[in-house]
């Protein structure tokens, strides 16, 4: 009986640093589920500014399990992972990060039970996150609170791009070809039976994270309105409710002034009253605008990423490369 493919995704951006660290370590895994199965190794460049994409091809030289796929520029992580599982050739599809943060060694359990049938997907999540600030802890946190409240879908808190899936979730998340993608909440929502394994964070082995809190905080901004349109509909409860405070303080006034007269008074009220409206209306102009834009890009039907070189495997049934 044949053995099943293993594609395993790799998104990139500036890692050469820890890319000869991943080799060894992803060889060794490999190694040891050659039973079970064939292995292909499919890194994606996201428009690197070092040395990560002739690290790349010399590896792909010298194993031929190895492809590549690089960026005519950086197009951003969730660009890498579509353009990954579009061009991964296996039956079974792994995701992970090239920085070792998540550990091979998890594969092989991953694909035991996989292979037993009961599940579509083995995803890991983080237990803790030791070695991360406290700020970016309690901000990550409120994140997957916050998101559990107001989305239509459930993201496990310490959830991560780590996981293994069948080649029938694949296809379903590559049928959301969406523009501003948001992969955890796409994992979530195509459903799937999914067995989750846990583990303790594990820090870079080299180079600096990608992340800085502003793109975190732009990431979660995204991951909410993609999901969701609560925020609109708070827009439309504050509307309503000051309509009501106002049409209140205005029958008020009025039986003010007829009982005790009309005089001049509160100067400082009614200016903290307009700049706050203000404030108020401009926030809930720009929740509007994020929604509006998202579908504005949408609309353009922009490609998700543009390939400036790669060197990938056939797909079976495919005379394309």
């Amino acid at each position: 009986m044949e053995k099943p493919c293993l594609s395993i995704v790799v998104p990139c951006y500036n890692e050469e640093s820890v890319l000869g660290a991943f080799y060894e370590e992803i060889t060794k895994t490999a190694e040891e589920i050659r039973e079970l199965a064939e292995c292909e190794f499919l890194f994606v460049d996201d428009g690197s500014k070092d040395g990560t994409l002739s690290i790349l091809k010399g590896l792909a030289e010298k194993d031929e399990r190895v492809s590549f796929i690089s960026f005519s520029r950086n197009f951003g992580k969730e660009s890498g992972i579509y353009a990954g599982l579009s061009n991964a050739v296996g039956d079974y599809v792994v995701l992970m990060d090239a920085d070792l943060q998540h550990p091979p060694c998890y594969i092989p359990e991953m694909l035991s039970t996989i292979l037993t049938g009961e599940y579509d997907s083995v995803a890991m999540r983080r237990e803790d996150r030791k070695g991360e600030g406290k700020i970016r802890s309690w901000f990550s946190r409120m994140f997957y609170k916050l998101n559990k409240k107001i989305s239509g879908v459930e993201i496990v808190e310490g959830a991560t791009d780590y996981r293994m899936m069948t080649r029938q979730m694949v296809n379903a998340v590559l049928d959301m070809p969406e523009y501003n993608r948001f992969t955890k909440g796409i994992f979530a929502w195509v459903g799937f039976r999914t067995k989750w394994l846990s583990y303790h964070n594990v820090e870079r082995v080299a180079g600096e994270t990608k992340w800085s809190f502003g793109s975190l905080v732009r990431y979660s901004i995204n991951g909410i309105i993609s999901f969701s349109t609560v925020p609109l509909a708070i827009s439309s409860f504050l509307g309503v409710f000051f309509c009501i405070f106002a049409f209140v303080m205005m029958v008020w006034l009025i039986i003010k002034t007829l009982i005790f007269g009309n005089h001049v008074s509160g100067y400082p009220t009614i200016v903290t009253v307009i700049l706050f409206m203000s404030g108020l209306q401009l926030m809930m102009f720009g929740v509007l605008g994020q929604y509006i834009s998202r579908s504005y890009l949408e609309g353009k039907h922009r490609p998700i990423y543009i390939a400036r070189e790669k060197k990938v495997k056939k797909k079976k049934n495919s005379d394309e490369e």
